[in-house]
């Protein structure tokens, strides 16, 4: 319901990966690549900073509300990754997710969670091949490459207690003070550059403050389900969708314009690419952010690897886009089959997806059922 709110106070989608290609786009300038050259800077409008850019003040905003929602879980500490494998993973996986999301022109909040309710035909191709792609995922982690080794220590009892277990009371209160201060000379001094930034900044706190305490997880929410039939995030994503839709109509149908992309071959590459990504690093765009507050730093490589990635298709969306892309059409489902009967192939649309899921857990646990009982006959005989 805020990325509704965000996109009719705003007329922005609530999207990040947009925002960490400029962030890229800073870092090719900073080491002297002249970044006027490459017309997919020009398509996401790379100009000015972050604290300039409504995207910009979002996912700081985001941060923050991730890293206080963490502090007041006691889930804050240094975790370095646990093997090299899960390293070759973290940036391995990062850069297809990245690369694959710009290919797409959204992740799994720009293509998918607000890409549907802004009634996009592209977000629809996305979304099933992001779900595709998330299947093959599971499948190549299963591969004895990918799977780390354990590794064995003894320690003394004081140390086998949890994170959750550790007092960091003093230091967590601490931390939440400076964030404090922090919000306050944002809120100051982005009021001086717009008016209408310290609204984006609180909605960048509200979305990472719920991310991080729901632990939403895009990429978990179908991964889970493939391997374990669990479908509670999954289900969560989708009616998240349907609230949200209909309070996006609203604000189109009163002039707010959606943001429509080509329903080309680049979506289509560019999601089943994506899914493979986020399942090989083990989180999306989302994920990885409130993770890599929480001190964990596989998803810090994880971030490093979506900007490389978002660079890669910058230096070769030239040569690519005439193809996947610009020939294809920006198709509006409101403007096809007019407001009302978009709205409701969005609405069908959505429940069949909700369907599909409910039917797919039926059928997963029907089979280990099924397979169970056939190991017990099996030792019986």
């Amino acid at each position: 319901m805020l990325s509704a709110y965000f996109f009719g106070l705003t007329s922005k989608q609530w999207a990040v990966t947009g925002e960490f290609t400029r962030w890229g786009g800073h870092l090719m300038n900073f080491v002297g690549v002249d970044t006027s050259q490459f017309s997919y800077f020009k398509l996401i409008k790379f100009k000015g900073t972050p604290l300039t850019r409504i995207d910009g003040v979002m996912i700081i905003g985001m941060f923050i509300g991730m890293f206080v929602s963490a502090l007041i879980s006691n889930n804050v500490k240094f975790r370095m990754p646990t093997s090299k494998t899960r390293v070759f993973q973290a940036l391995g996986g990062g850069i297809m997710a990245g690369f694959g999301a710009r290919l797409a022109m959204g992740c799994n909040l720009a293509a998918f969670f607000t890409g549907i309710p802004q009634f996009s035909l592209h977000a629809w191709f996305f979304t099933i091949f992001t779900i595709i792609g998330t299947y093959v995922g599971t499948q190549i982690i299963k591969r004895p490459m990918f799977q780390s080794k354990i590794k064995m220590k003894k320690v003394h009892k004081h140390h086998l207690y949890g994170i959750h277990d550790v007092d960091h009371t003093k230091r967590n209160n601490w931390l939440l003070v400076a964030c404090a201060a922090l919000i306050l000379f944002l809120l100051f001094f982005e009021f001086n550059i717009q008016a209408m930034f310290p609204l984006v900044l609180v909605f960048g706190l509200s979305f990472g403050f719920l991310l991080e305490k729901g632990q939403v997880c895009f990429t978990s929410a179908f991964r889970d389900l493939w391997t374990a039939g669990r479908s509670n995030m999954t289900v969560a994503i989708i009616l998240g969708m349907i609230f949200s839709t209909i309070g996006t109509f609203i604000f189109i149908k009163g002039g707010t314009p959606a943001t429509i992309h080509w329903a080309g071959l680049n979506t289509i590459v560019g999601g089943f690419i994506f899914g493979v990504g986020i399942v090989i690093a083990g989180g999306c765009e989302t994920g990885w952010m409130y993770r890599a507050v929480e001190g964990q730093v596989h998803y810090m490589l994880v971030g490093v690897g979506n900007v490389l990635g978002s660079i890669l298709l910058v230096l070769v969306w030239d040569q690519i886009a005439p193809v996947m892309a610009y020939n294809y059409p920006e198709v509006n489902l409101l403007q096809t089959f007019g407001p009302y009967g978009g709205l409701i192939i969005t609405y069908v649309g959505l429940l069949v997806m909700l369907g599909l899921v409910y039917v797919y857990v039926k059928w997963y646990f029907r089979k280990q059922n099924n397979n169970t009982h056939a190991i017990q006959q099996e030792e019986l005989s």
